[in-house]
């Protein structure tokens, strides 16, 4: 009776996760809907926990944030260990890294990201935006890996890269967004050499000079993606190309919509839509 109650309990976690992952993360839910069930239900569980450490540094007073954070971390903690677990979808999380073989630490290097967020709303040059970009997204392409089990090490370089080209596409949509949060992730140095001043990002000026920077910064997100589709190559599953291509193209496919409005990021927060992704779907099962 005690195992079919956790069995029950188990299965209510990643129905959460799903939902959860469905309501929050659209173009991650979409794209993980092509892959086998177990699968699918691990990357749900993953962005569950993902999920909690990033809420837990917004939206509160900073002790707060830190409390929650903190607490993100213990039950990351008592995921790995043997002690009993209350919440369902920590216990589909449990289950997802023991079947998967997915290191604490990569985890624990997602917790120290978000501390950052807690630590400092200013990046001073890219070197520095970089680093957290690793430890927020860079590390979430080495967890996938698990998941998909590919276990080829040239790989890694290339998840790392698509996670920071992803992180760095939610960057310059989300410029207005992070602004009301009080941060600013558009590197300082790079803000000064083409002439924005956080007074243009509050008044939410498109001018000249903030297209130049956005053009600057889109290039530079490109890069990042062109580096880590090179990674493909190690690739021999065709549904996870598939699914690699199409986050691919939905993320990129943001700076493409940023672009067309003429890089503004404030009236509106840049979606891609239905008919683009069912495009994007059909243009990918034909490349994997």
């Amino acid at each position: 009776m005690e195992e079919l109650t956790r069995y029950e309990t188990l299965r209510l976690g990643f129905a959460r996760a799903r939902k959860i992952t469905r309501e929050h993360a659209k173009i991650f839910y979409f794209s993980s809907k092509f892959l086998p069930r177990p699968k699918q239900d691990a990357t749900y569980a993953i962005y569950v926990v993902c999920r909690d450490s990033d809420e837990a540094v917004d939206d509160m007073k900073s002790f707060q944030k830190q409390e929650r954070l903190s607490r993100v971390r213990e039950d990351i903690e008592s995921a790995y260990s043997n002690c009993g677990l209350e919440k369902s979808t920590l216990l589909a999380f449990r289950e997802t890294v023991k079947r998967f073989q997915i290191p604490a630490e990569y985890f624990y290097e997602l917790i120290e990201g978000m501390q950052m967020d807690l630590d400092k709303n200013r990046y001073r040059d890219f070197q520095d935006l970089s680093s957290y970009c690793y430890k927020v997204a860079g590390v979430i392409g080495l967890i996938m890996l698990k998941v998909f089990e590919c276990d080829n090490p040239e790989v890694e370089k290339y998840a790392i890269d698509l996670g920071t080209a992803m992180q760095l596409t939610n960057i310059l949509r989300d410029i207005k967004e992070d602004w009301d949060k009080g941060r600013v992730y558009l590197p300082q140095d790079e803000m000064d050499s083409f002439g924005v001043s956080e007074k243009n990002i509050a008044q939410g000026r498109v001018d000249d000079n903030f297209k130049r920077l956005m053009e600057f910064q889109i290039k530079r997100a490109r890069s990042y993606y062109v580096r880590a589709m090179q990674g493909l190559r190690f690739v021999s599953s065709r549904r996870l190309r598939f699914i690699i291509l199409s986050m691919q193209d939905m993320y990129s496919g943001i700076l493409d919509e940023i672009e067309q409005h003429g890089f503004d990021v404030f009236s509106r927060r840049i979606h891609i839509y239905g008919p683009k992704k069912a495009y994007i779907v059909f243009k990918n099962l034909l490349r994997a």
